[in-house]
């Protein structure tokens, strides 16, 4: 019974990914250069070693999957080429999914947020972007005023450019959200 549990969160994470992490042999490379390892609570090899275990509920829990940047050094430090950066972004994936509520609720808001301006506009747009973190953390003043020095200086527009065919890029989202049914 174990087993089949622990092919089955494998399984799910290959389909997902294409990602072999039983081909993972714990050399530790991505661990070692990992930029945020000293802010997660599962180091990356032990997050590949718990889907090999079938930990799932302990990996979705964790607040690693949410802290990592997918800066994807550790994916270019990986002598079997496993993209571990898009291992995380699939245990994420399965995580909101499941419901499952993230041990790091204001990068999970960021997430989302990032997501659905891409989805709103085709690409991401900064006053867009915080503008619904804020909105989602409740914190709407907290850095108005740096916001303001930014927008005076010229680093953001507050206008957003959009893609020509934003209906393609909701297709996209609308295809990916059927098959997470399926």
């Amino acid at each position: 019974m174990i087993n089949a549990v622990n092919e089955k969160l494998e399984t799910e994470l290959e389909g997902r990914t294409g990602q072999k992490v039983r081909a993972c042999y714990q050399c530790k490379k991505c661990s070692a250069g990992c930029p945020v390892a000293f802010a997660m609570d599962l180091l990356p090899h032990e997050v590949m070693k718990m889907i090999q275990y079938g930990q799932r509920e302990r990996l979705l829990e964790s607040s690693t999957i949410w802290l990592c940047t997918s800066c994807e050094t550790c994916t270019t430090r990986c002598p079997n080429e496993i993209d571990i950066a898009g291992v995380m972004d699939g245990l994420r994936h399965i995580a909101t999914f499941r419901g499952v509520e993230p041990s790091e609720r204001e990068v999970s808001m960021m997430h989302r947020s990032f997501l659905g301006g891409i989805k709103l506009l085709g690409r991401t747009n900064e006053p867009v972007l915080i503008g619904g973190y804020k909105v989602m953390t409740r914190n709407a003043l907290d850095d108005l005023g740096l916001g303001a020095v930014m927008f005076l200086k010229r680093k953001i527009k507050l206008l957003p450019r959009t893609v020509k065919n934003r209906r393609a890029v909701r297709k996209i989202f609308k295809r990916t959200r059927e098959m997470e049914v399926k």
